[in-house]
C-alpha cells in the first residue's frame, strides 16, 4: 500500500514536472526580456526594482555580512506603495550560551526611523517607493507626501537610504538622505534615537554584551529649497565593558564599496549574456563577504542567521576553498588555509573520524552526523586549493592532512572498493545506505590531485603512481557499485538499494567520470529530477538545494553537453538574481526558506571556471582547460584570474569550427596561445 502511494505521488510529480519544464523551455527563449522579472540590470551593474503597483505586495530578504557582524535585512514594498524593513542581526564573536553552532549573539531590530519623522510639524501622509537597488548594499529610493489643508499645493520631499554592514566593525548601518526639491524651506524632525539592549551575563561568554541602537545627526532641521540634509542610524554590539564605539557611516560605506570594488575587479566574467555576467559579479560578493575574524582566525561561515564562527568539511573545505585561489582575495585564502588547520587538530593515530565542523571560535566540534564522509571532502578541497594557491611552502604544510584523510578513506573501502560512510552531507535528511557515490567520487578527485601534489613537493613518481593507480581502481569500482538503471535511466544509484533518481548523480561528472554521462544528462534534465527551482534532492519530493543544482550545472558543461547546460544556466541565473528572490544563489526549500547561504555562491562560480572553462588545476604553475563555447557565442572570457603564480586573462574565441585559447598576464604579455576543437582538452604551464 505504500509501496502504491509513492509510486501515485511520484506518477504526479513526474506529470506536474514535465508542464513545468514545458513552460522553462518557453520562458529560456525570453530570459532578460521576461516580463515576470521583478528586477532589471542597470547600466552601473547593479540590479534595481522599479516599483509599480502590478508587482505589489513584494516582500524580500537579504543576508549581508563582514568581519564581526553578518545581517539578515528583511525588506519590501506594501500594497500602499509605503517601505518595510527589518533587520535580524548576528554577532558571531558576542558568544552565548550554549556555546554552540548557533551561539552568537542575535537580535531582531525592526525600528524604522522614516516612520518617526515629522515635517512641518506632522507626520507624511504617503509614502511611495520608486525604486530599490541591490549593488553589495540595499538602496531605496522614495518620495514622502504632505496633503495637510495648510500645506497646499501638496508638500513632496524625496528620501534615499542605504543600508550596509560594516566591512570590519560589529555595526550594521544606514544613511539617509532627505531632499527638498521645493521653493520653500521645510523644517523637519528627526527622532534622536539612543536604545540599549543588554544580554545578560549568566547568558553570555565573557559578558554581559550590549547591543546599542542610535541615530546620528538627529533632531529638528531647516532643509532650504533645493537643498539636502544626511542623517544616520547605526546597530551595534559589543562588550558592555568597552567604550562605546564611535561609528563614522560615511567612513564605513566607503569601506563597503571599497570591498566591492576589489572583488567586482578581480575574476571578471565576460560573456555575451549579462544576466550571467551579472549573476558571475553578485556571487563573487556573497562568496567573499561572510569570513568572520574569530579568536580562532579567520573562518569562512555559511551564514543564515545559524552558521557563523564556525568551519564545516563540506561548505568550506570543499565548496568554497577550492574557489578562493582564483579569485585573488588574500582574506579569503587565509581563511582557507585557517580552516585546514583547525580540521588537521584532529587527525590521530587511530583513524577516528575528523569532526565534520568546528565550532565556536575554534573552541569545540560538531560531530552529530557521524563520519559524512567529512574526509573525503577535505582532501578534496584541500588539495585542489594547495595546487592553484600555487606555495609550495603552503603546499607542504597542507599535506599531511590531505595524507592522513586520504589514508582515512582508503580504510574505510568495503569490499566492494568502494567507500563507506555513517552519511552524506544531507546528514540523514534523505537515506545515503552504508555507501554512497558522492563520497567515493570526491575521494577518487583527491586522490588524482594528491599524485600531481607528490610531483609537485618532490615526493617521488612513486608514490605519485601509487595514487594514480588507487583512483584508477576506484573509478572501476564506482561504475561496477553504482552504475545501475534508476528509474529507466542509465545512470547511477546512490546507494546500494536506491531505487529513486537523486540529485548527487551529478556529482561523477564533475571529477570527470564521464561513463554515464549521457544517461545522467538526460535523467537530471527530465522531469523525476528537474524543478522550476533546479533540481529536486529526490525524484518525487519538493525539496531542492541549490548546491546540487550548481553542481550538475557543472558537471554538464564539463561532460560538454553545453547547448542543455547554458539553457537550464540562463534560466536558473535569471531566477535567481532578477526574480522573486534575489540576488544570490540560495541553500535549500523548505529547509531554512531559501536562505542565501554563502558557498553556494562559490558553487555558481564554479560553474564557469571548472565547467564552461573546464579549468582543472595539475601543478603550482600548470593547469588543464577544456573550454566549452556555446553555440551561438563568439567569445568568452575570464579575466583578472589569480592562481598559478600568476595574474592572467583566459579568452576562448571562435574561430570558425574551432576555438582559439588565449592566455595573457594582466599586463597584457602573451603566456599562451593555441587553437583547439571546442571541448578539447589543453595543458598549460607557466
Amino acid at each position: 500500500m505504500v509501496s502504491s502511494i509513492r509510486q501515485l505521488k511520484r506518477k504526479y510529480t513526474r506529470m506536474k514536472n514535465y508542464f513545468l519544464i514545458l513552460l522553462l523551455l518557453i520562458s529560456i527563449q525570453t530570459i532578460g526580456q521576461t516580463d515576470s522579472n521583478i528586477w532589471k540590470i542597470n547600466e552601473d551593474g547593479s540590479i534595481g526594482w522599479s516599483v509599480n503597483t502590478s508587482t505589489l505586495p513584494h516582500h524580500d530578504d537579504i543576508e549581508m555580512s563582514g568581519k564581526f557582524i553578518s545581517a539578515v535585512v528583511k525588506y519590501g514594498v506594501n500594497a500602499d506603495n509605503s517601505f518595510s524593513i527589518g533587520r535580524e542581526v548576528v554577532w558571531p564573536m558576542l558568544r552565548i550560551i550554549p556555546n554552540q553552532t548557533r551561539g552568537g549573539l542575535l537580535r531582531t531590530i525592526n525600528d524604522e526611523i522614516v516612520k518617526g519623522l515629522h515635517i512641518e510639524g506632522r507626520r507624511p501622509t504617503k509614502e511611495l517607493v520608486q525604486e530599490v537597488q541591490h549593488d553589495g548594499t540595499l538602496t531605496v529610493r522614495r518620495e514622502l507626501q504632505f496633503s495637510y489643508f495648510r500645506t497646499k499645493p501638496v508638500l513632496k520631499l524625496e528620501l534615499e537610504s542605504t543600508h550596509f554592514t560594516s566591512y570590519d566593525q560589529p555595526a550594521f548601518c544606514e544613511k539617509y538622505v532627505l531632499r527638498n526639491p521645493g521653493d520653500k524651506a521645510v523644517y523637519v524632525e528627526i527622532p534622536e534615537v539612543n536604545k540599549q539592549l543588554v544580554a545578560h551575563a549568566e547568558r553570555t561568554v565573557n559578558g554581559p554584551h550590549v547591543v546599542r541602537y542610535q541615530t546620528i545627526n538627529g533632531g529638528s532641521k531647516k532643509i532650504p529649497a533645493g537643498d539636502s540634509i544626511v542623517f544616520y542610524t547605526t546597530i551595534s554590539a559589543q562588550p558592555q565593558i568597552e567604550k562605546a564605539l564611535d561609528i563614522d557611516v560615511e567612513q564605513e560605506l566607503g569601506k563597503r564599496g571599497s570591498f566591492i570594488s576589489g572583488l567586482w575587479d578581480n575574476l571578471i566574467l565576460e560573456t555575451p549574456d549579462r544576466t550571467l555576467n551579472t549573476a558571475f559579479a553578485f556571487a563573487k560578493i556573497r562568496a567573499n563577504e561572510s569570513i568572520y575574524q574569530t579568536k580562532g582566525g579567520p573562518m569562512h561561515g555559511p551564514g543564515g542567521l545559524n552558521y557563523y564562527a564556525a568551519i564545516w568539511a563540506n561548505d568550506q573545505a570543499e565548496y568554497i576553498n577550492p574557489y578562493f585561489p582564483f579569485q585573488g582575495y588574500s582574506y579569503g585564502n587565509e581563511s582557507a588555509i585557517n580552516s585546514y588547520r583547525h580540521f588537521a587538530r584532529f587527525m590521530n593515530d587511530a583513524y577516528k573520524p575528523i569532526p565534520s565542523s568546528i565550532i565556536a571560535e575554534g573552541i569545540s566540534f560538531w560531530d552529530g552526523a557521524g563520519d559524512r564522509g567529512d574526509a573525503a571532502m577535505i582532501a578534496y578541497g584541500a588539495a585542489r586549493f594547495a595546487l592553484t594557491y600555487g606555495d609550495k611552502k603552503v603546499a607542504m604544510e597542507l599535506w599531511p592532512l590531505i595524507e592522513w584523510c586520504l589514508e582515512f578513506s582508503r580504510r574505510k573501502i568495503n569490499d566492494e572498493g568502494v567507500v563507506q560512510s555513517d552519511s552524506d552531507e544531507l546528514e540523514g535528511r534523505f537515506p545515503a545506505g552504508d555507501a554512497n557515490l558522492c563520497t567515493s567520487s570526491l575521494y577518487y578527485d583527491a586522490l588524482k590531485s594528491a599524485s600531481y601534489l607528490c610531483q609537485e613537493l618532490g615526493m617521488g613518481n612513486e608514490l605519485a603512481d601509487n595514487y594514480a593507480r588507487q583512483a584508477s581502481t576506484l573509478k572501476a569500482n564506482i561504475e561496477n557499485y553504482f552504475g545501475a538503471k534508476v528509474m529507466g535511466f542509465d545512470t547511477y544509484r546512490y546507494y546500494d538499494g536506491n531505487e529513486t533518481l537523486r540529485a548527487w548523480i551529478c556529482i561523477p561528472l564533475t571529477v570527470s567520470i564521464y561513463d554515464r554521462k549521457e544517461a545522467t544528462i538526460n535523467a537530471l534534465f527530465s522531469p523525476d529530477l528537474w524543478t522550476a527551482d533546479g533540481l529536486a534532492t529526490e525524484a518525487g519530493d519538493q525539496t531542492f538545494w541549490d548546491r546540487s543544482t550548481l553542481y550538475g550545472l557543472r558537471g554538464v558543461f564539463a561532460a560538454g553537453e553545453t547547448a542543455r547546460g547554458l539553457e537550464f544556466l540562463k534560466y536558473y541565473s535569471n531566477r535567481r538574481l532578477l526574480g522573486d528572490r534575489v540576488p544570490y544563489p540560495v541553500e535549500a526549500y523548505p529547509e531554512n526558506d531559501q536562505r542565501h547561504l554563502s558557498a553556494e555562491s562559490a558553487l555558481y562560480c564554479r560553474v564557469y571556471i571548472e565547467g564552461l572553462f573546464g579549468i582543472r588545476p595539475t601543478g603550482f604553475n600548470s593547469f588543464t582547460i577544456t573550454p566549452q563555447l556555446p553555440e551561438g557565442w563568439d567569445y568568452m572570457n575570464i579575466r583578472k584570474v589569480h592562481g598559478f603564480g600568476k595574474h592572467f586573462d583566459v579568452e576562448v574565441i571562435k574561430k570558425k569550427n574551432n576555438v582559439q585559447v588565449v592566455i595573457n598576464d594582466v599586463n597584457g604579455k602573451n603566456l599562451y596561445k593555441k587553437t583547439v576543437t571546442n571541448g578539447n582538452t589543453l595543458r598549460v604551464k607557466f
